[in-house]
């Protein structure tokens, strides 16, 4: 994590290069209007109590959600102000782009100030400076411009200051995953992958963490991780993460366990079914479930879960080697079932069919899956939207809410009992593709379906979020590690329930 936040009184302002307010966007045809909060602050900085209406127009500064309004012939410290949109409803997504457009803004700095109304979310733009500041400069022989290196919250609320390290510690774990994805395939195979999880998480409160070597894996029968891994030199790895709460919630007599899968394919060639030149430049990608389940059980203790959770992510590398599985192959996964591979490029539920069949061998309250799965789900929502499956409604509405109110937003889609048949085979009890040109997303679903049990099940289909095509807001070109701060507050609205 490349930012430092720190919250401080205003009196500690010292002398900071820019100092940044909130404004609101214009009501009709008046003039944006400055948020409340800190006046005898803004007055000492000469701030006018209202802004200037022909410097706005002049400038093109309406208000708007992430607009940067630099104020002529401000120096020592430089004004900046940042739009809200709307004063009404602003929810904590505001809050958010609002704190990474002064990040991007601020240039080469080293440092600002952000005077903060005393009802603002102090984790929303804690995760929006932090995540808009990320850079991954691991192998440039010269790192990018480098963005503001420490950011001071200033605010005499202390709802303020306690939130604010919560937003902190869920971006870091959002920067820790976007590092994995981001790292090139042949730097981050199975055993390294293995290895990053295993250094992240030991010591960490509540958490500890065992890794499956190939043995171990074949012992435990996980058939369908290994057809996947038999192309590839790399052997497989099978990751699991536990976190015990140090303070848990009982839920009608009992702690809650919430299990979280992640698909870990740390490069996909698409096997003997192999992809085109251009389809294999980002699949590096393909394992950002893993990443994503990894990160958010790291952030766990720190975030004071009450509940219990644990992580599994079947981990491994598909390619075309001699020992390939091949279009025709069956296997038998772990809970017994059996798999026709009509496609090795479908891989991804194949693992996952193990991933889960351990998940519901621990008879937790809900199992949650998060995978770069079809392309289908792009073509249907973009890459802005995720595709949101599951056998239980509530936890449905919970992901879904969570995922608003991090600003990861996700839209329900059909399991329909008309169309089990996509999955069926000739000569075992599934086959791994559905109909050609149709419900591709809905077919790998159903697929997944069949090894959660009775266990309330929700799947995450992040194909088109899990990578951003530009930088902006607080996203940049890469890994988005989507999924993480969903997860992490769906995790804590347990404390609420």
């Amino acid at each position: 994590m490349s930012l430092s936040i720190e919250v401080v009184e205003p009196d500690r302002l010292g002398e900071t290069p820019i100092v940044a307010v909130f404004a609101f966007a214009a009501r009709g045809e008046g003039n944006p209007t400055l948020a409340p909060g800190l006046p005898a602050l803004r007055a000492e900085l000469g701030l006018p109590s209202e802004l200037d209406a022909a410097e706005c127009a002049r400038e093109g500064f309406h208000g708007k959600v992430g607009q940067v309004l630099k104020l002529a012939g401000s120096v020592d410290p430089r004004i900046f102000v940042i739009g809200l949109g709307k004063a009404d409803g602003v929810d904590a997504e505001r809050w958010r782009r609002g704190a990474a457009a002064l990040i991007r803004s601020a240039g080469e700095a080293g440092e600002a100030a952000l005077v903060v109304p005393p009802d603002a979310p102090g984790a929303a733009l804690a995760e929006g400076a932090v995540l808009a500041a990320y850079r991954f400069d691991t192998y440039r022989s010269k790192p990018s411009p480098s963005a503001l290196g420490r950011l001071l919250i200033v605010t005499d609320s202390d709802a303020v200051r306690e939130t604010t390290q919560a937003g902190v510690v869920a971006a870091d774990a959002v920067c820790f995953a976007r590092d994995l994805v981001n790292t090139p395939p042949s730097d981050l195979n199975p055993t390294q992958l293995a290895d990053q999880a295993t250094e992240r998480l030991t010591g960490r409160a509540g958490t500890t963490v065992e890794v499956w070597d190939a043995d171990k894996v074949e012992a435990e029968r996980l058939g369908g991780l290994l057809a996947v891994a038999r192309g590839s030199v790399q052997p497989p790895r099978l990751v699991i993460a536990r976190y015990e709460p140090a303070d848990p919630v009982e839920i009608d007599g009992r702690v809650p366990h919430v299990v979280l899968v992640g698909k870990g394919i740390t490069f996909d060639s698409g096997g003997l079914s192999l992809k085109t030149p251009d389809g294999m430049t980002t699949m590096k990608t393909d394992m950002s479930g893993a990443a994503i389940v990894l990160a958010t059980i790291s952030a766990c203790g720190e975030l004071d879960v009450g509940v219990k959770v644990t992580a599994i992510a079947p981990v491994t590398e598909n390619m075309p080697g001699p020992n390939a599985v091949k279009p025709g192959d069956v296997f038998r996964a772990r809970n017994g079932a059996t798999i026709e591979v009509l496609n090795t490029d479908a891989e991804g539920r194949l693992v996952l069919a193990d991933g889960l069949s351990l998940a519901a061998e621990l008879e937790p309250d809900a199992i949650i899956d998060v995978a770069t799965l079809t392309g289908a789900a792009v073509v249907a929502l973009g890459r802005g939207i995720c595709a949101l499956f599951g056998t239980d409604q509530d936890l449905i509405d919970r992901v879904r809410q969570a995922g608003a109110s991090a600003g990861e937003p996700m839209w329900p889609m059909p399991l329909p009992d008309e169309y089990a048949d996509h999955i069926d085979s000739e000569v075992a009890d599934m086959k791994n593709m559905g109909k050609a040109g149709e419900a591709g997303s809905i077919a790998a679903a159903l697929l997944l379906a069949r090894f959660v049990g009775d266990v309330p099940w929700a799947h995450l289909d992040i194909a088109g979020p899990a990578r951003s095509g530009e930088s902006s807001g607080y996203l940049t070109k890469g890994a988005t590690a989507f999924g993480v701060r969903t997860l992490l507050g769906l995790l804590a609205s347990y404390r609420q329930s």
